[in-house]
């Protein structure tokens, strides 16, 4: 009857929900009134896959009116659940469910063919005893749909049948408490975490090496999706990269909070699993590298690639030359194939037998797969086809650990609708740029001078197909004043050692009126600003475009005193070099366009 349970759920045919009434001599469907009227404990968390299987309250559905009585079955706030053999006590209810028992493969049929649509739900025999079926569900109640909008392992996509279904997803859904807790749905540009953890433990993640891995940020994605809704950008992150992981606050079982002491020059990977970090700290880490805002997460393991990719009915992938690792287990011929299950893994995981077999180039494998998912979600095939939807729903909720903001059926959908506008043509796959370690050959460094201006461009809302369209400036709309009218104040909020004084000469030697350093700011700041009153538009003007500040660095305010203020941020490099994100990424960055169909290993 849990159909709900993660036990359960994969189990359980919603036709066995059907119970038999005596009062009324046919089945009804019994849902599990409290399946979807509790919250998982905020404090509950698991490292590897939590498993929280719970719906927010306000996510919780009645169960159907009662066929024979006219009375709705009671369950939660005040309601009383049913019991399966009957409503009375007497014992004619016990009597009348054994000899029912008997005929329990006929009723079986017949509600066979009533999900089939006959419309009919046997009574005791002859057509006589045979009753009209309850008020079917109205086609937006059977069909809920999950768009295709988001990426990779964790593609939200598919329908959501009926009451039962709706249920039995929501109680699919994990959940770990961040300690955020935000909207669904917002305006602006959305940041989206994706984890794929290494976790060896659950459900068809045995036996593939490491064993007893506490799941660590074995594959993790940064999916940022533009204001506008027009592009969107997949930053691989790769899991060897040497970085800093930040101090994270974890929640606790009992509920309290757990501060794990962060970690300088280790692994990206042990950002989760290492030290009991759970998604929060891979979350914290994520932001302070890219320096953005991320506003949900999502995780999956390896039995969620295996069973994604068998609900879509295989995903395409290709290869140059015939792939034969033992270590993976994949064996392909050169050319196309369909894989599916065990052998969809085995292409994400596999390493040794493509490019230097390293990881980066197992990034490659798993964007050309993920790219190749999301273009079978989207097809026609897919979203035309209600069983598909349904399996591929099932699945894709089974597969999700998230924050407690996209913790159930509709909020997921939300996000999923707001996101699927993006057209699959300007969704981008990029990885981080690294270098070599000199010092350890298994690892690699951030390579800043190529991540630092593809980082800006996802902080500044830049597409990486350089199509970007162009936003009304900000700059003041008056006429450049000459450069010896720029009377500016310097102060170092963030660039490197000496930026102030050397801004300062290298305006003077250019003509500008008055520039004086204000030594090292109060506080340090992500991106370089200048502050300048009304009166001072003409020399802000004039000194933005000397230094090629963008119109976001421009803040007009009330005073600054008879100098305008010039902080330089994080983002500064030399004077005279932008500061603003480029148009177009980075030569050398590693892309691929998810809609590129003739992407082949090597």
């Amino acid at each position: 009857m849990d159909a709900q349970g993660r036990g359960h759920a994969g189990n359980v045919d919603p036709a066995d929900q059907w119970v038999f009434n005596p009062s009324t001599g046919s089945y009804e469907l019994r849902l599990n009134p409290d399946a979807d009227d509790s919250s998982g404990r905020p404090g509950s968390r698991r490292t590897s896959a939590p498993r929280q299987r719970s719906a927010s309250p306000d996510e919780s559905t009645e169960a159907p009116a009662d066929s024979g009585s006219g009375k709705r079955p009671e369950g939660p706030g005040g309601d009383r659940p049913r019991s399966r053999t009957g409503e009375g006590g007497d014992g004619t209810g016990s009597r009348s469910a054994r000899r029912a028992e008997a005929r329990l493969p006929a009723q079986r049929r017949a509600r066979a063919s009533e999900r089939t649509g006959s419309g009919e739900v046997p009574g005791k025999g002859g057509g006589r005893g045979r009753r009209k079926a309850k008020r079917q569900l109205s086609r937006k109640q059977k069909v809920l749909r999950i768009g295709g909008g988001t990426v990779g392992l964790l593609m939200v996509a598919g329908c959501v049948g009926g009451v039962v279904w709706y249920q039995r997803l929501n109680g699919n859904i994990n959940k770990v408490d961040v300690g955020r807790n935000n909207p669904a749905v917002k305006d602006g540009p959305v940041n989206i975490l994706v984890i794929g953890t290494d976790a060896r433990e659950g459900k068809g993640n045995t036996g593939y090496g490491d064993a007893g891995s506490v799941g660590h940020a074995d594959t993790t994605f940064l999916f940022h999706v533009s204001e506008d809704r027009s592009n969107a950008t997949a930053l691989s992150i790769p899991r060897d990269m040497i970085t800093d992981i930040p101090d994270c606050e974890t929640k606790e079982e009992n509920g309290s909070t757990k501060v794990i002491r962060g970690e300088q020059n280790v692994r990206f990977n042990t950002s989760l699993g290492q030290e009991e970090r759970d998604p929060t700290c891979t979350w914290n880490t994520v932001e302070e590298l890219v320096g953005v805002k991320i506003d949900h997460f999502m995780m999956a393991d390896f039995n969620a690639v295996k069973e994604l990719s068998t609900a879509v009915g295989g995903v395409e992938v290709c290869t140059k030359k015939a792939i034969n690792d033992p270590k993976s287990h994949l064996k392909l011929k050169a050319g196309k194939h369909t894989v599916m299950g065990e052998q969809a893994l085995a292409f994400v995981r596999t390493r040794h037998a493509v490019g230097f077999g390293s990881d980066l180039d197992r990034i490659k494998l798993q964007q050309q797969f993920l790219s190749s998912m999301i273009r079978k979600m989207k097809s026609g095939d897919t979203l035309s086809s209600p069983s598909k939807l349904l399996k591929l729903s099932d699945a894709a909720t089974k597969a999700l650990t998230v924050d407690y903001g996209i913790g159930s059926v509709k909020k997921l959908m939300d996000l999923a609708n707001d996101l699927k506008r993006v057209d699959i043509k300007n969704i981008t796959f990029a990885t981080v740029p690294v270098v070599d370690n000199p010092n350890n050959k298994a690892t690699v460094l951030l390579n800043q001078s190529k991540a630092d201006p593809l980082f800006r461009m996802i902080q500044e809302d830049k597409s990486l197909t350089g199509k970007n369209k162009k936003k009304k400036s900000d700059k003041p709309k008056v006429d450049k004043a000459p450069a010896s009218e720029v009377d500016v104040s310097v102060l170092n909020g963030g660039g490197p050692s000496g930026a102030a004084a050397g801004t300062v000469k290298w305006l003077v030697d250019k003509g500008a009126g008055k520039a004086v350093s204000g030594g090292n700011a109060p506080q340090q700041l992500s991106r370089t600003r200048l502050e300048f009153t009304p009166s001072q538009e003409g020399a802000a003007a004039r000194l933005a475009d000397m230094l090629k500040l963008p119109a976001s660095a421009l803040k007009k305010t009330e005073g600054t005193g008879p100098s305008m203020k010039l902080t330089l941020g994080k983002d500064f490099t030399a004077p005279g070099e932008s500061v603003g994100a480029p148009d177009k990424a980075p030569s050398g960055v590693d892309k691929v366009n998810a809609n590129d169909k003739n992407v082949c290993a090597k």
